[in-house]
Formats: structure tokens, C-alpha cells, sequence
């Protein structure tokens, strides 16, 4: 049969017209509904297809030559990928967003309500995952042959609700609608194994081997994601593993009346991609990790391998095609994974295949906080993954057998570096076997890095001086700017020319020039102004206060956690209400100081930190002397879509995690890109940002990293701060009190206690220091001229903190990949003839 060929694609691109043609047919054909039939999410979803078929485009030619081409390849396995909605960066990428704009609105619909009907992608939860979404969109958008490598979550982490001041967690049922931009591959799939036993076997000519018998088989079947480069040629997928059971149905079992026995197994196999970070306070939920994790990685590497193989290469050469990277510890099981596939599947030799392991993978690590790194109880582990259990027994044996022959007689150092903590219960340290199992070790920002050479990572940085490197986070400006700021992308356009989207670390410090320009300051307060009514409006829509747009917006939106300590901004915010209160006629700036984050479930004290904040805004609500002055706002279920409002609004952007706590953190850069002053300590990225911007224009407060641990080394007592310090004592005695919670003194007891007989992250020690810095910002704020012209430098200074620039350096100093230089000739539908 002929097969007939329609005008060609490229013709297809900017026209509007077609583009609202091809919306109709999807709307007609994919949904079923005519326009007066068709409800909202009708609308999105063929819009949504209509947009798709144009990334397809792309998206068939990169594949073809990821299959076929002869050059490396970047491999980015990550547990989250938090990539936020789709549509409108899709259409940014394809220079198609006024085309479509002006296609649907031909026939009667309006783009921004579609793509409010969006829902995100439950795939992640914070700065892991939205740093792995702004590497991919860096690697698309600067042509380096790529693919990511993910889980696909049936629920997310979970959408967070308010009740009674309390943190609810409700399923994030993201799937709920179905997605139209991922592609199903129910024949890509592979088998991955758990349990069971080893059987060891050696053959007349003397050749070892050992054959695994999993107890249990899951199927992981590929769902890919496209992710478009901004205008690029390249198109790179992002593919989620999902499992299955291999049987999904016992027929034998159900004719015999045991009908939910007749579906267990795919229930018990479909649970292993079922819920992002299940929760690990018990066996069952540390088993369901280490099985998400291996799953994973198991189904990636079988995949690389077999287009690997696919080109005709040998397995010993897999590190030829792939460059591995592990973002986090949570992917360290790929080292064995590897070595079993290429030792016991492909029959190579120990020797030839570690090598092609440590060649192939790269170990990003992203904490300072032990607790984080992650083991694995050896009981567990091995029952589990028995034969992976013996790999990496043989991986310490040979290494420890080098630390002896490099550190002869240091049983101490033997200890601290082995695989297997022996120091109490048995545990496999995946931190450690990423370390040994890759060429390269990186940390995400120049202080983070030096401390973990000198900390976390100090006996294996004595042992491979040149093995660990820095790569400083970055975040993409397509999001962060030119989707989330559309005003401030228009002036950018004007001022520094269209080309800053792509070259931001080039281009960004042009703007500086302006910050000395009257009129040009005059617009970026409009902007400012403009962005904060937005966001005025997006909170009375979801917590029903209506705040000034004319105070500071002080805002600290990330994860909550102690040690990023929220708690801290709101000991300032009890004691600046208490000035009030003491002083009605105190010259203070009205403030709002706005918050947003979720605390993991099961983490009480993060919790009962949200809890403290919705009291406090609660209270303060009802309080006519100081509301002009003083408002508190809680915005709940924090995303990547409430992110691209929140971000442009901020005056300041609260950085205030105990130096040498956070590894780097990326809100702090994307504040500063959207112009926010930062009031923040010398960890983390702050550092590289204070350097960036000058102390002129950065809100520096408290200890640095070594003061830290010279204090916690000769003896840290808070309580002592508390008997010294009138102001922190008011402050804490008023929470202590039940003011905040109808009278209830009992309920914020655990947390004062904490702080009173604790304070591991040192929040009295720098009460001061910041409540000083906040008067700063006071009478900072007061010059709104100055503060203008301080917010133009700091999004001048924010060229360096682009995941472009990120990127650039993991291909030059680890990856060793090049862009590529052009696609060839391109694959198209007509191809399907031949």
C-alpha cells in the first residue's frame, strides 16, 4: 500500500494556522470531542499532542543516532527527575509559544488556561531532582548525546495539605489523567531478579563462574519522556522504568477461589515503582528502597548494554559509549550491577571488567550530613541481592588489599574505608562503593567539596589526591527566567539581545552596566512590583490571605528540614513581633515572610516546624496592632509550578542553613536570577554567590564552617546562650507559652527542648548574628533606589550558577564527551516506507 506523505514537517513549524488545524484533528481523533463538547482537559490534551508530535520530530532523529552513531554517550541515573510541567517549556524550546498561543486562539480557546490544567510530574521531590530536570534540559540544549535514566513513580512523594496548622500527606496521584507527553514501550522491557540463591561452578578447563537464582522476577518496562533542547537539534530521552509482574495473572489459582492470591504477584511487583521514597522507619520500607534502587539500575544498564551491543561492540568497551553518572548514593548499586552483568552474563574476566566499571562511572555526592549517606544492613542486603552481596565482598577484598600495600600496618584506616561497616550491625556503605567503583568523585560547590576532602570523604581523598573534583550546581535560565519571568525576559531581551537564553554565563554581567541607569531601575521595580501581585493573587486563591504587595517579601521555600532551619526565621519573626508589640511606633519595613516545603513524613520535628509557622501566622492574623507591619504566609504542596510564581516575587531570599551543612543548594541561585538580595551564611553555594555579588550586596551572617567545628569541638552550650541573650529568651519563652498555640504549652515543648539542651545546627549561637543582619535589610530596604540597583548586580552575578556552565564542565573534566557537531541526515515518518 502507498503511503501518503503530507507537507513536509519543517514547513509545518511556525504556522499557526496548522498548528491549530493539527489541535483540532487531536481533539476530533485522539479525544473524541468537538469544541463544544470538549471539556479543559480535552483541550490540554490534544494541545498537548499537537505539541508532541513536533518534539517527535526531533526526538526519532536524536534516537536514530544515540543507536547508530559511534561517540559517547552521557547516562544520568537519578532517583528523582522533578522536570515540573511540560507544556510551556516545550513550546519555549520549539520557539512555538506564539504560534500557539494564536492557533488556539483561532478556534476559541486560550493557551494559558490549557496549560493550567497541567499536572506535574510526580517524579521527584527537591533540589536532587530539579538539579537532574535542569542537567537534562543543559545537555539537550547544548547538543550532547544523553539519556536519563529514572523510576516512574505511579505516586509522587505525596501532595501536602494543611489541617489544624498540621501537615496532611495525601497521594499524589499524578497519573490520574494520564500524560500526554510520555511514550509507553511495553516491548522494551527487561527482567530483574530478587532473593533467591548463588550457585558457583567451574568447568573442565578450569573456568569459574557463578550462576544467580533470583527467587523472584520483576519486569521493568521503559516509559519514556522527551526532553527538548532549547533551540537545538537535539531531543534527548528521559526513560522511566515501571514495574510488572512477569505473570500477571495466576489463572490456576483463581479457578481454584483464591481470587486475590490470583493477582498477588502483580500487586507485590507493581509496589516496587508504586511511591517515591517510601517510608524507611521499618524493615519493609528500607527493603522497598533498596529494591526500587536496584530495579532501576539493573533495567538501565541492561538497556546501555544492549545498544552497546546493538553497535557492535565489544562488552569490554562499554565504557567507549557510556559515561555513567550516579547522582547521590541512591544509584551506587549499579557499581556491582555492572560488574555481575559483565562477569557473570558476559563472561569476562574480574580484571577487564572492573576496569571497564571504573572507566564508565562518575559518583556525584550531595551531603556533608552522615545520616544521609546510605547503608544497607548486610542481612538484608544479602538476602535480597545475594550474588551482587558477594560482588562487593570481592570489590573490598581486592581494594582493602591495595590499602594495605599503600598504607602498610594501618588497621584504622582499613576500617573507615571498607565497603562493609564493621563497627556494629554490618552495613554495605553505598557512599563508599560508588567512591571505589568510579574514576571521578565530584561535589556540587566549592566549599562543599573542599569539606568533603577534608571530612565525609578524607581517607579516600588521601588515598586519590586528584580523584575528587568540584562542579558547582547550576540551574537552567529557560525555566528559571525566560518561562517563570516573562517580564523580566522581555527587558532581557531588549537589553542584552535574545542570545542571554543560551548563554547566560556569558551574557548575564552585561546587565550590571545598567544597574547605574535611573529608568532602567524605574522598570525593574515595575517588574518586581508586577511579579509580587501575582503571587499576591496565587496566595489569596490558595490560603485566602490578601498581603500587601508593598512589603518585603522575605521568603525561605526548600525542603523542611532542621538543618536548613526554618526555625530560625521564625525565632526572628517572634522577636521582631515582639519589638512591635514593645515598641508600636518602631521604624520597621512591613514584611511578609512566605514559606513553602514539605517535611518528610515521617520526620516529627521538621513537622511540627510547619506547625510553629501556621501558628505563628495564625496568631499574628489576628493581631490589628501589627498586621500592617508583620504577616506570615505558609504556601502549601510546594512545586515546580508554584516555584516559577514564588522565585520572581522574592526582595530576599532566606539562605540560613548552619555553614557547612548544605552541599549547595540551587533555590539560593534561583532567587538571585530573579533578582532577590540573599541574607544567608557562608555555606553551600553561598559562598560562590557572595563572591559573585560582593559583600555590598549580599546579607552576610554567622559562623563560618570552622568556626562550627571549633566550637562543637571544645563544647557547645546553648542554654548558656539562652541565659545570656534577653531577646532569644523572650522569644523562646513566648513560643514556649502556648501563645502560638491556643494555650497549649506543651506542643512546641519537644522543639524548644531541642534548642535548650541540643541545638545540633547551632540556631542560638547565630540568633544574634542574624537578627543583627536583619536590621540590615531594614535599612536597605528603605533606599529603594539602591535596593534596585543591588538586585540588578546580583542577577548580573548569576551567569556562573547556569547548569550550562555545569554541564560544560562535568563533558570537559569527568565525562571526556563532546557536543555534537551536527545530526546528519534526518530520520522522518518516511522512513516507516522502507
Amino acid at each position: 500500500m502507498a503511503i501518503t506523505i503530507p507537507r513536509d514537517m519543517a514547513e509545518e513549524k511556525t504556522s499557526a494556522e496548522v498548528l491549530g488545524y493539527d489541535f483540532c484533528h487531536h481533539l476530533y481523533y485522539s479525544q473524541g470531542k468537538i469544541g463544544r463538547t470538549a471539556s479543559l482537559y480535552d483541550i490540554h490534551m490534544a494541545a498537548s499532542r499537537t505539541v508532541r508530535d513536533r518534539i517527535l520530530h526531533r526526538w526519532m532523529n536524536t534516537v536514530h543516532h544515540l543507536v547508530s552513531d559511534d561517540f559517547r554517550v552521557v547516562a544520568y541515573l537519578s532517583a528523582e527527575f522533578l522536570i515540573g510541567p511540560q507544556m510551556s517549556n516545550n513550546l519555549l524550546c520549539l520557539g512555538l509559544t506564539e504560534e500557539a498561543r494564536q492557533g488556539l486562539s483561532n478556534n476559541g480557546f486560550d493557551l494559558d488556561a490549557v496549560i493550567s490544567q497541567e499536572i506535574e510530574p510526580g517524579l521527584g521531590n527537591g533540589g536532587l531532582g530539579r538539579l537532574a530536570a535542569c542537567y537534562l534540559d543543559s545537555l539537550a540544549s547544548l547538543d550532547i548525546p544523553a539519556i536519563g535514566y529514572g523510576i516512574h513513580y505511579e505516586f509522587g512523594l505525596f501532595s501536602q495539605a494543611i489541617a489544624d496548622g498540621w501537615q496532611v500527606e495525601q497521594a499524589d496521584r499524578w497519573l490520574r489523567m494520564g500524560s500526554p507527553w510520555e511514550l509507553l514501550r511495553p516491548d522494551m522491557a527487561y527482567e530483574v531478579g530478587f532473593g533467591g540463591h548463588t550457585a558457583a561452578n567451574t568447568d573442565g578447563q578450569g573456568h569459574y563462574s557463578v550462576r544467580w537464582e533470583p527467587a523472584k522476577v520483576i519486569r521493568g518496562m521503559a516509559c519514556d519522556l522527551p526532553i527538548p533542547g532549547y533551540h537545538s537539534q537535539l531531543t534527548i530521552p528521559l526513560r522511566l522504568w515501571r514495574a510488572e509482574a512477569v505473570e500477571a495473572f495466576d489463572l490456576a489459582t483463581y479457578n481454584t477461589g483464591d481470587y486475590m492470591g490470583a493477582v498477588l504477584g502483580k500487586i507485590e511487583s507493581e509496589n516496587v515503582t508504586k511511591v517515591l521514597y517510601p517510608v524507611d522507619e521499618m524493615e519493609a520500607g528500607k527493603r522497598l528502597r533498596l529494591m526500587q534502587q536496584f530495579f532501576f539500575v539493573s533495567c538501565s544498564l541492561q538497556d546501555m548494554l544492549r545498544i552497546h551491543l546493538l553497535k557492535g561492540k565489544p562488552p569490554e568497551a562499554f565504557n567507549e559509549t557510556y559515561a555513567v553518572q550516579l547522582n547521590d548514593t541512591h544509584p551506587a548499586v549499579a557499581v556491582a550491577e555492572l560488574m555481575r552483568l559483565l562477569v557473570d552474563a558476559h563472561g569476562l574476566a574480574w580484571e577487564q571488567a572492573w576496569e571497564t566499571t571504573r572507566k564508565a562511572f562518575a559518583f556525584t555526592n550531595h551531603t556533608l550530613l552522615p545520616e544521609a549517606l546510605e547503608r544497607w544492613p548486610v542481612g538484608m542486603f544479602g538476602k535480597l541481592l545475594p550474588r551482587h552481596l558477594e560482588i562487593i565482598y570481592e570489590i573490598n577484598r581486592r581494594f582493602l588489599e591495595e590499602v594495605r600495600a599503600m598504607r602498610p600496618g594501618d588497621e584504622d584506616l582499613v576500617s573507615r574505608l571498607s565497603l562493609i561497616d564493621e563497627s556494629g550491625e554490618r552495613y554495605v556503605r553505598m557512599a563508599h562503593l560508588a567512591c571505589v567503583g568510579s574514576h571521578a568523585i565530584n561535589g556540587v560547590a566549592s566549599l562543599h567539596t573542599e569539606l568533603l576532602k577534608s571530612t565525609v570523604l578524607k581517607d579516600f581523598h588521601a588515598l586519590w589526591p586528584d580523584k575528587i573534583l568540584n562542579v558547582t550546581n547550576g540551574v537552567t535560565p529557560r525555566r528559571w527566567v525566560a518561562l517563570s519571568n516573562p517580564r523580566l525576559a522581555a527587558l532581557l531581551d531588549e537589553s542584552l539581545g535574545s542570545e542571554w537564553i543560551k548563554e547566560w554565563e556569558t551574557t548575564s554581567g552585561r546587565l550590571a552596566a545598567y544597574a547605574g541607569d535611573a529608568g532602567f531601575r524605574a522598570r525593574w521595580r515595575e517588574i518586581k512590583q508586577a511579579n509580587k501581585a501575582s503571587l499576591v493573587k496565587l496566595m489569596k486563591e490558595r490560603t485566602g490571605m490578601d498581603v500587601s504587595p508593598d512589603s518585603i517579601f522575605d521568603i525561605q521555600v526548600k525542603r523542611i528540614h532542621e538543618y536548613k532551619r526554618q526555625h530560625l526565621n521564625v525565632l526572628h519573626i517572634v522577636s521582631r513581633y515582639l519589638r512591635l508589640k514593645n515598641e508600636p511606633h518602631a521604624d520597621l519595613p512591613p514584611r511578609t515572610f512566605i514559606f513553602a516545603g514539605k517535611a518528610a513524613p515521617s520526620y516529627y520535628m521538621a513537622k511540627l516546624i510547619i506547625r510553629l509557622i501556621n501558628g505563628v501566622s495564625a496568631t499574628l492574623e489576628k493581631d490589628t496592632t501589627t498586621r500592617d507591619k508583620l504577616r506570615v504566609v505558609f504556601l502549601p504542596n510546594f512545586n515546580v509550578g508554584l516555584g516559577q510564581t514564588i522565585y520572581p516575587a522574592a526582595d530576599l531570599s532566606e539562605q540560613i542553613s548552619l555553614a557547612g551543612k548544605e552541599a549547595s543548594g540551587t533555590g539560593n541561585m534561583k532567587f538571585m536570577m530573579n533578582g532577590a538580595l540573599t541574607i544567608g551564611t557562608l555555606d553551600g553555594a553561598n559562598v560562590e554567590i557572595l563572591a559573585a555579588v560582593g559583600e555590598e550586596d549580599f546579607f552576610l551572617f554567622g559562623l563560618t564552617a570552622q568556626e562550627v567545628a571549633e566550637a562543637q569541638m571544645h563544647g557547645y552550650s546553648p542554654r548558656e546562650r539562652f541565659d545570656n541573650d534577653p531577646i532569644l529568651r523572650e522569644t523562646l519563652e513566648l513560643i514556649s507559652s502556648g501563645f502560638f498555640s491556643d494555650g497549649d504549652s506543651s506542643l512546641f515543648r519537644p522543639l524548644v527542648d531541642s534548642l535548650l539542651n541540643k541545638d545540633e545546627y547551632m540556631l542560638l549561637t547565630d540568633f544574634d548574628s542574624y537578627l543583627i543582619c536583619q536590621e540590615r535589610v531594614d535599612a536597605a530596604w528603605r533606599d529603594q533606589d539602591a535596593w534596585s540597583a543591588s538586585s540588578i548586580r546580583n542577577v548580573a552575578g548569576s551567569g556562573r550558577f547556569s547548569s550550562d556552565r555545569a554541564i560544560r564542565e562535568y563533558c570537559r573534566n569527568i565525562w571526556d564527551v563532546e557536543p555534537m557537531a551536527s545530526l546528519g541526515d534526518e530520520v522522518s515518518f518516511r522512513d516507516c516506507a522502507a
